[in-house]
């Protein structure tokens, strides 16, 4: 169920029944040469589609654009600042929170938004308890990695060995490969070659990383492989989410 296509009375009659929502959150940003810019927002979005189907809860809107500012020297890379995030993801919950929401399961495709929405979290905390006359639910947030779950991890080991690298990956590509099928690129790559040492700004990172791949062959990507990829990780996110709402 995706709260877009719901009615407020649909959804005050699934808040009878349930207290959770998972929101898919990504990034719209370069990813190499065949990757797609929205990448890091379409895996967590079909992801969460395949579990919300097992799990029967509702899916919220994708925030779209995350912390991206190392990829602005890009073209159509789009970043927040990470205070701005903070506020986006804080506002969002508040809102769903009013009217009854309380377990907040975001799941993620990009590593630049960790430790934004961990802090995001922390101020959300922060303003219950601050504020002893707090009239909202019991509100718990969850970020979950669609590519961090150890069953993804070993798949991609077995696919890729150590040619899946860590920006414009063969697997998440290969996700949208098989998320969006008439949107495949192909255009001759090389190896990508090993990563030289961290980057600073986003002058630095095109400096570095010219084609905007960090140590990854895309080019491995196939859609039948982000099948299975996409079955793996749905598979583990029935089961995180399950155990947080199990969660006292």
């Amino acid at each position: 169920m995706r709260l877009q296509t719901m009615t407020w009375m649909e959804v005050e009659a699934y808040l009878k029944e349930q207290k959770g929502i998972i929101v898919p959150i990504g990034s719209t940003e370069q990813h190499g040469p065949i990757g797609l810019i929205g990448t890091d927002a379409i895996c967590p979005e079909v992801i969460a589609g395949r579990a919300a189907e097992t799990l029967g809860c509702i899916i919220g809107p994708t925030i779209s654009v995350g912390m991206a500012q190392h990829h602005l020297a890009f073209p159509g890379s789009v970043a927040l600042r990470p205070s701005t995030l903070i506020l986006v993801i804080r506002d969002y919950v508040l809102s769903l929170a009013r009217n009854g929401f309380e377990r907040f399961y975001f799941l993620n495709g990009h590593g630049g938004n960790i430790a934004t929405t961990q802090a995001a979290f922390s101020e959300i905390y922060a303003e219950t308890s601050l504020n002893p006359g707090w009239g909202r639910p019991h509100i718990r947030c969850r970020l979950a990695n669609w590519f961090g779950f150890p069953p993804v991890t070993a798949l991609c080991k077995e696919l890729y060995g150590d040619r899946d690298g860590s920006h414009a990956t063969a697997s998440e590509v290969a996700v949208t490969q098989f998320a969006c099928p008439e949107h495949i690129k192909s255009v001759p790559m090389e190896p990508a070659p090993p990563r030289p040492r961290a980057f600073l700004d986003a002058d630095d990172y095109r400096s570095i990383h010219p084609d905007g791949r960090i140590g990854a062959d895309s080019f491995l990507a196939t859609p039948e492989a982000g099948g299975r990829l996409v079955a793996t990780s749905a598979a583990s996110v029935v089961e995180d989410y399950a155990a947080f709402m199990k969660e006292a």
